[in-house]
């Protein structure tokens, strides 16, 4: 073999015919992945954003890396169970202690990347595992035991977890690279994490475990993941008493077999006394030794286990994209019905405003008292009977001397709208709040917040889009009066006299001008329609109405539109569109690992 390789950039090296499209397949996957909001608890969630997580690591740690440069040496992470003797086989594996053993849980602090000196750049540049910083360790000379904590130059007492330690090591052949990982079950969350992940980055596994543990559940869970991966494995058996071995090889082998696994080498370490630096005799791992010699000198072999475990790798992943496309989509159909339900609350109460604007309830109370105030009865009616041209005139003059109880009417209404307003509000959050506090999903997204009444300031923002509203009747006078006649007829009201007029007919009125309803507020309303009529014609009083109360309606909706707001500002952006996307993906991923 040479050893003046250098590591190719990316896109270049032996990589895989589809490789540009494949790689940005690949990215596109990896910033979609990032991208999934999952918030709602749903059953399928923690499992999904689990999933994402995993995919996301694998992508970063290995399937990206390794598309892109199939030339690249193999990475052999050697895991196993808590005290199975990682950290004893690979000083065994180069011949001297570099990685640290003990009795104490856990030793491996730190993963340990061994490998030759010449292939220091396919690790130093973070092309694999980039997640984890490097440490540069030392190479430690034969005969030289390392000191307690670690290999010398480094100290994995201090180092971060997240940290990899890198050591060159001549005895380490080139072409292919041992990873010491930390222990399966470890009593460390963080270290057990970390062995799962140094595991997905794995191109091949050496599995240690000893001739009483071989049959636990947590190592054989992830050997069950090797063989749905397609991934090589070798399995060391470690401490395995000689008059026991037979028989206890030939178990371990039946059950590699039942599991999917027949074809993993499997290697036997007898149960020895260790040297005095705790070391193996070389002879017990030499087959071992020999075999991943053997394999660091095939090029054709090592490219062959890179795509083997490179195809499982694609193909599991894209099953999980499926997956996640499913929760995602779960996640869309939850959210489409708390978001039904809030929007079904607050239309159900545009509704009751619209109602309460149009039947006359309006009109009862203060709105009432000032609109008689205002054009007062007897007289006035029968003025009106008479000759509505006297009743203008004379209504004119009243308008025109006294303004103030036109506007003691606006004022009014705006307080006994914006009273139903806020009122009908209130209601449409609180049954927002009960509907998605009956829900697991809508109560995780409420948390301790109270949503159940309206915002801090809506009842500001009510009273000015009132103000607004009413501003705007006036602006519909003046406009329908623009020419000369009407306008001498409208002046001679007054503007705030024809506003609120206007404002009693919609109230009053249930489709248009016709249907009056004079039972609540008595004929008084009748003195609106007809004080308009004479001004601008009947058709134009009805068309006026109806701009108005549709221009109200049309606020009304927005004040509750924007109030609604504040629960459905708490879902996320569209997952069914996001898991439209996965879906793609997952089958695109699929077509990629039956090319690779």
């Amino acid at each position: 073999m040479t050893s003046d390789r250098i590591p190719p950039t990316q896109g270049q090296g032996q990589d895989l015919e589809t490789q540009p499209a494949g790689v940005r397949l690949l990215e596109d996957v990896r910033r979609d992945l990032a991208a999934v909001s999952l918030p709602l608890a749903l059953p399928t969630a923690e499992q999904a954003r689990l999933e994402i997580r995993n995919s996301v690591a694998q992508l970063d740690d290995y399937i990206l890396p390794r598309y892109r440069s199939l030339d690249a040496p193999l990475l052999a992470v050697v895991g196993g169970s808590t005290g199975a003797g990682k950290s004893t086989l690979v000083n065994a594996l180069v011949g001297h202690p570099v990685t640290r053993a003990g009795a104490i849980r856990p030793t491996t602090r730190q993963p340990i990347l061994l490998h030759h000196p010449s292939e220091a750049e396919w690790f130093e540049d973070q092309r694999v595992l980039p997640g984890l910083s490097r440490i540069r360790g030392t190479v430690v000379p034969a005969g030289v035991t390392p000191a307690p904590g670690g290999p010398p130059g480094t100290s994995t007492d201090t180092a971060p977890v997240s940290s990899l330690v890198l050591v060159g090591e001549h005895a380490v052949p080139e072409g292919i690279a041992l990873l010491d990982a930390p222990d399966v079950d470890s009593i460390s969350d963080e270290n057990r994490r970390l062995a799962g992940q140094l595991l997905a980055a794995a191109d091949l596994w050496i599995f240690v475990t000893t001739a009483n543990r071989y049959a636990d559940a947590v190592p054989w869970k992830l050997l069950l993941n090797a063989a749905s991966r397609d991934i090589m494995v070798a399995v060391v058996l470690d401490r395995v008493p000689p008059a026991a071995e037979a028989e206890v090889s030939e178990d371990l082998r039946s059950m590699l077999a039942r599991e999917g696994l027949g074809a993993a080498r499997l290697f036997v370490i007898p149960e020895v006394a260790l040297g005095s630096s705790g070391m193996l005799p070389a002879e017990t791992v030499q087959p071992l030794k020999a075999w991943l010699r053997g394999l660091a000198d095939d090029a054709a072999a090592r490219t062959d286990i890179a795509r083997r475990t490179l195809h499982g790798a694609v193909r599991e992943l894209g099953q999980r994209v499926g997956r996640i496309a499913d929760a995602a989509r779960e996640q869309g159909r939850a959210a489409t019905v708390l978001g039904g339900d809030v929007r079904a609350a607050y239309q159900d109460a545009g509704t009751r405003i619209i109602d309460a604007t149009k039947d006359g309830a309006l009109l009862r109370g203060e709105v009432l008292a000032r609109w008689q105030d205002f054009v007062g009865t007897g007289e006035f009616f029968r003025s009106l009977e008479q000759n509505v041209g006297r009743f203008r005139d004379r209504v004119g003059a009243f308008f025109r001397g006294e303004p103030a109880p036109a506007v003691k009417v606006e004022t009014a209404i705006e307080t006994g709208l914006q009273a139903v307003i806020l009122d009908e509000a209130a209601k449409a959050a609180e049954d927002a709040d009960q509907r998605w506090r009956s829900d697991p999903a809508g109560r995780q997204l409420l948390g301790t917040d109270d949503l159940s009444g309206t915002s801090p300031g809506f009842g500001d923002l009510v009273a000015a889009e009132i103000r607004d509203w009413q501003a705007g009747l006036m602006e519909l006078i003046r406009t329908e009066g623009q020419d000369k006649r009407t306008q001498a007829r409208w002046l001679s009201f007054g503007i705030n006299g024809l506003g609120a007029a206007l404002m009693i007919v919609v109230f009053s009125m249930t489709a248009g001008l016709t249907g009056l309803e004079i039972g609540v507020a008595g004929g008084t309303a009748v003195v609106g329609q007809k004080l308009l009529e004479a001004v601008f014609g009947e058709d134009a009083v009805r068309r006026l109405a109806r701009t108005a109360r549709d221009d109200l309606a049309s606020r009304c909706r927005g004040l509750l539109a924007a109030e609604q707001e504040r629960f459905l500002n708490r879902l996320a952006p569209d997952t069914g569109q996001a898991a439209v996307g996965l879906a793609q993906h997952a089958q695109a991923l699929t077509r990629l690992a039956d090319a690779t």
